[in-house]
């Protein structure tokens, strides 16, 4: 499996930004299905952006217009750019990755992931 180490979290005020990358090393595979997912406490885990083999991207109706995911190939880094941030995106973010190909209806699914990342946390003041 792939090791996946996630930095770049912080605290910010409302309507601030953040970026979020993964450093992926050890993968067997040229490409990876990838995504971000956040969990705050006492809430499900969700999925947040995706990006899959074939380069297309997913988000969430709650990020969508605010987030965006991106790869560095060269560096093998998934990034997360995060502009306009809520209170409510609060959480634990991950990284995670599958050397399959996920279709685009299915990349939010955390269970499609077999290699995740420790976390970094995200805190957005009011």
């Amino acid at each position: 499996q792939v090791q996946l180490v996630e930095s770049g979290g912080g605290s910010v005020q409302s309507g601030g930004s953040l970026r979020l990358s993964c450093a992926a090393s050890g993968g067997a595979y040229a490409r990876y299905s990838m995504a971000w997912f956040r969990q705050a406490p006492g809430k499900e885990r969700e999925g947040v952006a995706a990006v899959n083999r074939a380069g297309f991207t997913s988000y969430s109706d709650s990020v969508k217009g605010r987030f965006t995911i991106s790869q560095d190939n060269a560096k093998n880094t998934l990034i997360l750019q995060m502009n306009s941030l809520k209170p409510e995106d609060t959480a634990m973010y991950s990284c995670a990755a599958t050397p399959f190909q996920i279709g685009a209806a299915s990349q939010l699914l955390a269970y499609l992931y077999n290699s995740w990342g420790q976390g970094t946390q995200v805190t957005v003041s009011s």
